[in-house]
C-alpha cells in the first residue's frame, strides 16, 4: 500500500500533455481544450513533435525539451511509444502520470512500469478518461464538462460512468473535490486512493464505483481507515455474474462472487448501493448533509398520500416513522388545523401555506426525539410550492444559525414547473432534494447505513477467541500425513479429526472396509446408542445421498450389514466409475427439533478463504440461505453471520422449539476461522449437517479438501489473524508476572481502570493534553486495530489481567517507517515495563521488515529521551517547535519487506 507521490496527482503546480493535438475530435484535442478552459493557476506545456504551437500555445517536442519539470504529465499517445514517454518523464523528475490510453498490456505494460520504477512514479490507468479536480480548477481529462467545486470524491473504473455522473451532478448543484478515473488500475487502485482522501480535509465523503479489487488486504485496511473518518459509498456493477464452479463441496458450489464482495464492503464499513439511482441518492444525501445522529424520521406532508407513501418505503427498510412526543404533538396541534393527522406522518392539509410549514418544521427541527425531518409538498391551487419552497429554505437556515448544527432536512417536490424551481432551490440552499417520496427515503437511508457501518466499526465484541484453545498441531499432522500420500480429499473421520482438533463437536466415526466390518462397527456403536449411521467411503462422490449413500436408524449389525450390501449395488448402478474406499459408520444422533445447518470455507479468487454460514442438509443448494464472512472470526462478527439468514429467525425458537444456543454455533464458526488462518494447506470445508438446539452443535458430517500449501499456495487472508506468536510470559523484579501480548478489542474494558492510575502530567507527555479523550469511540479506535498497519502489545498483570501499559506502532501507507508511543501507569515509571514495552516494539519492527521507528517526545519527558538514547535513537530539536523533540532509530530491514506477503 502506498500513497507515495499522489500529491503530485492531487495537488500538481505544473502539468504536461504528451499527445496534444489541433485536430478536431481527438482525445488530445478535446485534453487541451478542457486545460486550457479551465481555470488552473499553474503552468500547462503542451508536448507534441509534430507541432510548434496549438492553438497559440507553444507546443514542444519532446518531455526532455520542457523548460521545467511536469509535477503531473498526460499521455494520450499511441500504445507503442507510451513506454519511451514514461521513461522520458522519469529522467525529468515527473512524479505522477495519467495514462489515457488503452491497449498498453503484456510486454508494453510491462515495459512502462519498468520505465517508471526509478522514479517511484505513481501512474494512473492506463485506459481512462482521465482525472479533475474542481478545487484546483484542472480538467486534466476529455471529459465533456467540469464539475462544480464540491466535498465529494468520486472514483470510478468506468470512464462512462465519470462522465454520465458528473453531467446528472452538474444539474442538481452538487460538486466534487477530486474525480477519478481509474482505468485498468495497473498502479494507482483503489486501496491508494482511499489511504490517500482518508485524511483528505477538502473531501467529507468517498464515492467508488468498482468492478473489481486488486490486493484485497491492502484494500480493506484502506477502506476501514477511510470509513472510520467518513462515509464511503461504493456501487459495484455485477451483481448477478454467477461465481459457482463445480467443486467438491456445497460451499464451493454455492460460492459468488458478490457475496464475497458483499462481506468485505461490510467487514469494512462500507454503504454499498444497488444500482445508479441510490448511488445518485447517496451522493444527493452526502453532499448536502451532516451525519445522522439516530434513525428517528419525521414525515412532514401536505399530502396523506404522499406521506403514507414515505412510511411504507421506510418500511420497506424495516424502519418506522416514531410516535410524536407529547409536547411536540401539542406544541403542532397549537399551530395546525384540527384536522391534521395528529400522528407521523404528519399531513398538514392540502391547503398548508408556508407560514404553516415553516411552523410545524421549527417545531420539528427543536425536537431532540427526533433526527431527520422529511418535507413532502404536494402542488396545489391553494397555495405556492415555491412560497413553501422558500419557507422551508429559510426555517432550515435559521434554524442552523440559532443552534449551530442542522438536524438533516430532506424534501421531495411533487410535480413539474413550480417543483423543478423548487428543486433548483434547494440545492443552491444545500437541501437535499429528491423527485419522489420513495428517493428522498432510499437518500435517508444512505445515511442511516452509513451511521450503522459506523457503529459496527465502534462495537465492543465479546471475549476474545484467543482465550480459547485448539491443537493445531495434532490438525495439521492429519493434513500432513494425507498429503504425504497424495491425497487432497480428506476422509470424513479425517476431517472430524481436525475439526475435533479445534474444539468442534463431531460425532465419532469408525472406518469400515466392507459389509461384514460394517457389521461389526454397528455392534460396538450399538452397546451405547439405539442406533446407527452408514455411509459410503470415496473420494470421488461429492454428495453422498445424491447416489444412495448414506442409511440412517440402523438398529442392529445385521440391518446394518445388509444396508451396505444394499448401498453397493446402488452405488454401483448409479456411478460405476467411483473409487470405493469403503464406509462409515457411526452413531445416530438423534435430537429432535434441532435445525440443520451447514458452516464452510471456499477460497474467493480475489478476497482469499472465505467462510459461509446458513441452512445446512441435503437441499442446501436449493434454499441458499447462506451468508458469507471474511476469517478470522470474532464472536460478534460470527452472530453477525448468523443473523443476515433466514434461518437465524427460525433459531430464535418459535412455537414448542426453545432456542438454540447461538453462542454454541458462533463459537464454531470462530473456531473454523481460526483452523482456516492457521492451515493454509485447507481448500474447501464442509460442515454439513451441523445439527443445533438449545443443548448447543456438533458436527455430523464433514469434508475438506487440501493442497500444498509451499507447492501450491493459497491466496492470503485478506484481514491479517492475530498474531498470538507475539505473546509472551515474562516477570520483572520489581513488578511481577506480564503477560504481555498485542491488544484485542474486548480490552477497551480495560483501559478506564488505567488512565484512573495515569497521573495528568504523563497523560500529557503521551497524549499532548491534561485530559485525554476516554470515549467509547477513542478507545475503540486504540483497541480495534486490524494488525496490517498498526500494531498495540499491552502490558498485563498476572494473574489478575490489569492493564500496566501499552506499546504503540503506526506504520506508514508505504509499511517503511512507524511512528511509536509508550505509556505505562504512573505507579510504575522506573521498573522497567517502559524499557521492555520499547524492546517488544523494536524486535516486532524488524522482524515486520520496517525500515525505521519514530516519534514525537515533549522536551520534558526526560525518561523518554533518556530511554530512546540509550535504544540508539537519533534525537533532534523539532524545527519550528522548540518544546519538541523527534527521535528516530533506523532499522535497516528490506524495504517493505512484509509488506510484500501480506500487503
Amino acid at each position: 500500500m502506498t500513497v507515495r507521490n499522489l500529491e503530485f496527482l492531487f495537488s500538481p503546480r505544473t502539468v504536461a500533455l504528451i499527445g496534444a493535438s489541433p485536430q478536431p475530435g481527438s482525445i488530445g484535442r478535446i485534453i487541451a481544450r478542457n486545460l486550457d478552459s479551465s481555470t488552473f493557476a499553474g503552468e500547462v506545456f503542451l508536448v507534441n513533435p509534430h507541432h510548434t504551437e496549438i492553438d497559440g500555445t507553444v507546443c514542444y517536442p519532446s518531455v526532455s525539451a520542457l523548460p521545467r519539470t511536469p509535477d503531473l504529465a498526460i499521455v494520450a499517445t499511441p500504445p507503442k511509444t507510451v513506454p519511451s514517454i514514461v521513461a522520458e518523464l522519469a529522467a525529468k523528475g515527473t512524479r505522477a502520470t495519467v495514462i489515457i490510453t488503452a491497449g498498453i498490456e503484456g510486454e508494453l505494460r510491462l515495459k512502462t512500469f519498468e520505465a517508471a520504477r526509478p522514479a517511484c512514479m505513481r501512474i494512473v490507468g492506463p485506459n481512462c478518461i482521465g482525472v479533475l479536480m474542481p478545487r484546483l480548477g484542472l480538467n486534466a481529462s476529455f471529459s465533456h464538462r467540469m464539475p462544480l467545486k464540491g466535498d465529494l470524491a468520486f472514483m470510478s473504473q468506468s470512464g462512462a460512468l465519470v462522465t454520465a455522473v458528473i453531467d446528472w451532478a452538474h444539474a442538481r448543484g452538487i460538486g466534487f473535490s477530486k474525480v477519478v478515473s481509474m482505468g485498468d488500475m495497473a498502479d494507482v487502485d483503489f486501496g491508494d486512493l482511499l489511504d490517500f482522501l482518508a485524511g483528505d480535509p477538502e473531501s467529507k465523503a468517498i464515492m467508488l464505483y468498482v468492478e473489481q479489487i486488486t490486493q484485497a488486504p491492502k484494500f480493506l485496511t484502506a477502506a476501514r481507515r477511510a470509513a472510520r473518518a467518513k462515509p464511503v459509498i461504493v456501487l459495484k456493477s455485477g451483481r448477478h455474474a454467477s461465481g459457482a464452479r463445480a467443486a467438491h463441496s456445497h460451499t464451493g458450489a454455492l460460492s459468488g462472487s458478490d457475496a464475497v464482495y458483499d462481506a468485505a464492503f461490510r467487514r469494512a464499513g462500507l454503504v454499498r448501493v444497488g444500482d445508479l439511482d441510490s448511488l445518485f441518492s447517496a451522493a444527493e444525501m452526502l453532499s448536502f448533509t451532516p451525519k445522522l445522529e439516530g434513525e428517528r424520521l419525521a414525515i412532514l406532508t401536505n399530502g396523506g398520500g404522499a406521506g403514507v407513501l414515505a412510511a411504507d418505503r421506510l418500511a420497506d427498510f424495516n424502519v418506522e416513522p416514531p410516535n410524536l412526543t407529547p409536547e411536540t404533538f401539542a406544541a403542532l396541534h397549537k399551530v395546525l388545523p384540527p384536522t391534521w393527522s395528529r400522528g407521523n406522518p404528519i399531513d398538514i392539509i392540502g391547503d398548508a401555506g408556508p407560514e404553516r410549514y415553516a411552523a410545524a418544521l421549527g417545531i420539528l427541527l427543536q425536537d431532540k426525539a427526533l433526527d431527520a425531518v422529511l418535507v413532502i409538498n404536494c402542488p396545489t391551487a391553494l397555495a405556492s410550492s415555491e412560497d413553501n419552497a422558500n419557507a422551508i429554505i429559510r426555517t432550515h437556515a435559521a434554524d442552523t444559525r440559532m443552534l449551530g448544527q442542522r438536524k438533516p432536512v430532506l424534501t421531495n417536490w411533487l410535480g413539474d414547473s413550480a417543483a423543478t424551481e423548487a428543486r433548483r432551490r434547494f440545492a443552491k440552499a444545500g437541501i437535499p432534494t429528491f423527485d419522489t417520496p420513495a428517493e428522498a427515503i432510499e437518500g435517508f437511508m444512505q445515511l442511516v447505513a452509513y451511521k450503522r457501518s459506523q457503529n459496527e466499526l465502534m462495537r465492543t465484541p465479546p471475549t476474545s477467541p484467543g482465550n480459547l484453545h485448539f491443537d493445531s498441531e495434532r490438525a495439521g499432522a492429519v493434513i500432513a500425513n494425507a498429503l504425504s500420500r497424495s491425497r487432497f480429499m480428506l476422509t470424513e473421520k479425517e476431517s472430524k479429526a481436525v475439526l475435533s482438533a479445534y474444539g468442534i463437536p463431531v460425532a465419532d466415526t469408525i472406518i469400515a472396509k466392507d459389509p461384514e466390518a460394517v457389521a461389526a462397527a454397528a455392534e460396538r456403536i450399538l452397546q451405547t446408542t439405539r442406533a446407527c449411521v452408514i455411509k459410503i467411503l470415496s473420494d470421488d462422490i461429492s454428495h453422498k445421498s445424491d447416489v444412495g449413500g448414506v442409511r440412517l436408524g440402523l438398529r442392529s449389525p445385521e440391518e446394518a450389514r445388509e444396508a451396505a450390501r444394499a448401498m453397493l449395488a446402488d452405488v454401483a448402478r448409479i456411478r460405476p466409475d467411483a473409487r470405493l474406499e469403503g464406509f462409515t459408520v457411526e452413531p445416530m444422533i438423534e435430537r429432535p427439533g434441532a435445525h440443520e445447518l451447514i458452516v464452510g470455507m471456499s477460497v474467493d479468487r480475489t478476497f482469499g478463504p472465505t467462510l459461509l454460514f446458513g441452512a445446512g442438509g441435503t437441499a442446501v443448494e436449493v434454499i441458499k440461505d447462506t451468508a458469507r464472512a471474511l476469517p478470522p472470526l470474532d464472536l460478534m462478527l460470527a452472530h453477525d453471520a448468523i443473523r443476515q439468514t433466514r434461518i437465524s429467525r427460525l433459531l430464535q425458537g418459535y412455537r414448542d422449539r426453545p432456542r438454540a444456543d447461538l453462542d454454541a454455533i458462533a463459537e464454531v464458526l470462530v473456531r473454523v476461522s481460526y483452523m482456516i488462518a492457521n492451515h493454509p494447506e485447507i481448500r474447501e470445508l464442509d460442515i454439513n449437517p451441523l445439527l443445533a438446539d438449545e443443548k448447543g452443535c456438533i458436527a455430523l458430517d464433514a469434508r475438506m479438501r487440501v493442497a500444498d500449501a509451499l507447492t501450491q499456495p493459497r491466496l492470503p487472508l485478506s484481514i491479517r489473524p492475530y498474531p498470538a506468536e507475539w505473546e509472551k510470559d515474562l516477570e520483572l523484579p520489581r513488578i511481577g508476572k506480564i503477560h504481555l501480548r498485542p491488544v484485542r478489542p474486548e480490552d477497551e474494558a480495560l483501559y478506564d481502570r488505567f488512565f484512573e492510575r495515569v497521573t495528568p502530567e504523563d497523560a500529557h507527555m503521551r497524549f499532548f493534553t491534561m485530559k485525554p479523550d476516554r470515549s467509547h469511540r477513542f478507545i475503540a479506535r486504540l483497541t480495534q486495530i486490524d494488525y496490517a498497519r498498526e500494531m498495540a502489545f499491552v502490558a498485563l498483570s498476572q494473574p489478575d489481567g490489569e492493564l500496566l501499559g501499552v506499546g504503540r506502532l503506526a506504520a506508514d501507507p508505504d509499511y517503511l517507517r512507524a511512528e511509536y508511543a509508550v505509556l505505562v501507569r504512573s505507579d510504575l515509571k522506573g521498573k522497567g515495563l517502559g524499557w521492555l514495552l520499547m524492546q517488544h516494539l523494536v524486535a516486532y519492527a524488524r522482524e515486520e521488515g520496517l525500515q525505521q521507528i519514530f516519534g514525537e517526545i515533549l522536551a520534558t519527558n526526560m525518561t523518554m529521551l533518556n530511554m530512546c538514547r540509550d535504544l540508539g535513537f537519533r534525537i533532534e530539536t523539532v524545527p519550528d517547535d522548540i518544546t519538541l523533540r523527534h527521535v528516530t532509530l533506523d532499522l535497516g530491514g528490506p524495504p517493505g519487506a512484509r509488506m510484500k506477503t501480506n500487503l
